[in-house]
């Protein structure tokens, strides 16, 4: 892995536990709802709070992709022949991400989750360059 993936992988493990954190806190009932889910309320209804849970665990499993990526001796959540294959779904989910964050009625979702969106959108984009440039494919 090239230095330049290596830290991208590294940037989006850092921003990934962060909104891991977030979502277990949405989950566990902190009034951050502004900053989420379009920030029509501070407070969660309970359907928003069990779907904080869910994404939390998603974006776990997708900080342990980055991580099994930046440090080869972990184990891995998908064989290496799909890495390619879950860089575009993730490419593609972080294009969604950001400009979903950057049309929210939220000017505190904006300004927070749009940026992060972007950044791990570069950080999946450079991983899935190096891995197709590692696997001598066109991806």
């Amino acid at each position: 892995m090239d230095t330049l993936a290596l830290v991208a992988a590294w940037v989006a493990v850092v921003l990934l536990i962060v909104l891991v954190g977030f979502q277990i806190a949405l989950a566990a009932g902190v009034s951050w709802g502004k900053a989420a889910y379009g920030g029509a309320s501070a407070t969660l209804t309970p359907t928003q709070r069990v779907s904080s849970g869910v994404a939390a665990v998603i974006w776990a499993l997708v900080a342990w992709f980055f991580l099994s990526l930046a440090v080869p001796a972990l184990p891995g959540i998908v064989p290496p022949s799909w890495h390619i294959v879950v860089l575009w779904v993730l490419v593609a989910l972080f294009a969604i991400a950001t400009a979903m964050n950057g049309i929210s009625r939220s000017r505190i979702e904006r300004a927070i989750w749009t940026p992060v969106s972007a950044v791990l959108l570069l950080c999946a984009l450079v991983n899935v360059w190096q891995a197709i440039a590692l696997s001598g494919t066109a991806g």
